[in-house]
């Protein structure tokens, strides 16, 4: 299967849409049967640690890129206004630094850290690496699931005297956590934070319709919405 390049998936407008045919050309976004950690047996997975080449990450990270500048542009007030980029240890650490290079490309040069699992307690010493921590920090991860990413980045924000900003992913599943919300609204309530993710369900709903290819996990992906989806996906 032939690979776009990273000017082939920035020409549409509709970066959600060219998100999710990225991730299904690379085998990051799976159908069929699989166990979420909540105990679902889901017919799609996504794994963002298969974006695995100079091209398909970079892409990826543009789609981030994009999702910001958007979420920036059309929030007026309430929308994402941050300072510097934070990467929880691991996959956000990719794709915070490429999340911060495709800005500067737009014009939007912003600094950015992220930690480590473990302190580190010889040559310079601490748990962060980057940027010192401040003003309105962007946090970026892959996914939220239960939400304990987010949880002990905000904790270390704060800690450092910042001000956690807003959380983006790359999937918003938009299912419901333990309540009838979900995981991603869960953060955004507890901390007053927005959520903004490249694509969600409903922009998968609408790729699989499209979609000949992948057209048949139609159903399954629906009949899942409609057993564990929250009303906003339905």
């Amino acid at each position: 299967m032939r690979f776009r390049t990273v000017r082939e998936w920035g020409e549409s407008l509709d970066f959600s849409r060219d998100f999710i045919a990225l991730a299904c050309d690379k085998g990051a976004l799976r159908f069929g049967s699989f166990v979420t950690k909540a105990g679902r047996n889901s017919p799609y997975f996504f794994n963002s640690g298969l974006f695995d080449d100079g091209t398909s990450f970079n892409a990826l990270c543009g789609f981030y890129a994009r999702a910001i500048v958007a979420a920036r542009e059309t929030g007026g007030r309430t929308g994402l206004g941050f300072d510097m980029l934070f990467g929880p240890a691991y996959k956000g650490i990719p794709l915070a630094a490429g999340a911060a290079m495709r800005l500067a490309e737009t014009g939007k040069n912003v600094p950015f850290a992220f930690n480590r699992k473990e302190a580190k307690d010889h040559g310079e010493g601490g748990a962060l690496i980057g940027a010192p921590l401040a003003g309105r920090v962007l946090i970026i991860d892959d996914v939220i699931s239960a939400g304990t990413s987010v949880r002990e980045s905000v904790a270390i924000i704060r800690a450092r005297g910042a001000t956690p900003a807003g959380v983006v992913i790359a999937l918003d599943r938009m299912e419901r956590g333990q309540g009838a919300i979900s995981a991603a609204e869960e953060v955004a309530v507890t901390y007053n934070i927005p959520v903004v993710a490249v694509a969600t369900l409903e922009n998968l709903v609408s790729y699989l319709a499209d979609n000949a290819a992948f057209v048949a996990h139609l159903d399954a992906v629906k009949a899942y919405r409609e057993v564990y989806g929250t009303r906003s996906a339905r």
